[in-house]
């Protein structure tokens, strides 16, 4: 029973299905096919605004390509100090910028603190040439801990960026996730809150490999082409990549599988919150979307592992977890590791609540 991660999960079937009926005879290619060709209108149609679609495999690819266009040589970019883009890409958002400067910021809950960003900006352009010229600002939505940000803290965080003329990029690898838990509609996540750029995930969330960097400020879109091409990303089958996507937004599937990841994860959290009542067991954040971070006992840790249960040790750390939910996860599972982890803390005799189906 697999809660290390969602990109371990299978695709979805009716993803897999597009795949292959995207497979029958012969296509354009580089992205003139119809599939491809469609996906400017449905993502428009989408978020509500004309955009710009470039379909990728990979979120490093989409985090790259979107800072790239951000971001000149000699300009830095400033995010999370947990961010995937700081500390998750091996570097890649340097190498594609050609060797732009990544500054991380503090912030708790691995978001970025709104009085930091200001006061940082407050001294942007103070050393003049000897300094990287200030360009971006990225977030991570939802965080590297689960958590999200709201949509006054997109609109605060990107005001203050433009304010000194940077872009906005959020990377929204789980970003279904997000717009399902909070009930806001992808406009105004994104573009009508300031967002320039969209890292947009799919493949957390039931897709084989694909991702999308979205455009929504056109100043922004020139060039861009022919990064894509250059970062090998313009595939020659690109029927295959935008087949997922397509599908993926059509009829609301990509909130469907998400809101059952996060199903999974509200039940799971519910139930390491039941326990942590009797237990040394702690639940360390907000559960917001469908990652959960645990501290366990080493005894109930490798319990779990030697009954077969499958979860991540968090790095730097002796006794966090983080625990993953996915469109794929049984809810059978959930009841299940929650029993396990009742009974390898010894909490037998513990009253359950009637109503309560966790325990």
């Amino acid at each position: 029973m697999n809660f290390r991660s969602d990109n371990e999960s299978p695709i979805s079937p009716a993803i897999l299905g597009a795949i292959e009926k995207a497979n029958i005879g012969m296509a354009y290619s580089y992205g003139e096919d119809l599939i491809s060709q469609r996906l400017l209108a449905r993502f428009s149609e989408l978020f509500e605004h004309e955009v710009e679609v470039f379909p990728v495999a990979t979120g490093t690819a989409a985090n790259a390509l979107a800072i790239s266009q951000l971001t000149p040589v000699y300009g830095s970019v400033f995010c999370h100090e947990m961010a995937h883009l700081y500390s998750d890409e091996c570097g890649a958002p340097e190498f594609f910028t050609g060797g732009a400067k990544i500054v991380p910021l503090s912030g708790e809950l691995a978001k970025i603190d709104i009085e930091t960003l200001e006061n940082v900006m407050g001294g942007v352009g103070d050393l003049g040439v000897h300094e990287t010229q200030a360009s971006a600002v990225s977030i991570s939505q939802s965080t590297e801990l689960g958590t999200i940000y709201k949509v006054h803290e997109v609109q605060q965080l990107a005001k203050i960026a433009h304010s000194k003329g940077l872009g906005f990029h959020m990377d929204g690898a789980r970003f279904a996730n997000v717009i399902q838990s909070l009930g806001c509609t992808p406009a105004e996540m994104t573009w009508k809150a300031g967002v320039d750029i969209l890292s947009f995930g799919a493949t957390k969330n039931g897709a084989l490999a694909a991702e999308a960097v979205i455009v929504f400020n056109q100043d922004r879109v020139q060039g861009l082409d022919r990064r894509h091409k250059r970062a090998g990303h313009l595939f020659s089958k690109m029927r295959y990549i935008s087949a997922q996507l397509e599908t993926y937004i059509k009829d609301g599937l990509w909130l469907e599988l998400a809101a059952h990841a996060n199903k999974a994860a509200d039940a799971l959290s519910k139930g390491f919150y039941k326990l942590s009542q009797y237990s040394p067991i702690e639940v360390l954040y907000p559960v917001e979307v469908n990652e959960i971070f645990v501290k366990l006992p080493e005894s109930v840790a490798k319990g779990l592992k030697s009954r077969g249960y499958e979860f991540h040790h968090w790095p730097g750390t002796r006794d966090v977890y983080r625990l993953v939910t996915s469109f794929f996860t049984d809810l059978k599972d959930v009841q299940e590791i929650l029993l396990a982890t009742k009974e390898l803390c010894d909490l037998k005799n513990i009253d359950e609540d009637k109503g309560n189906s966790c325990l």
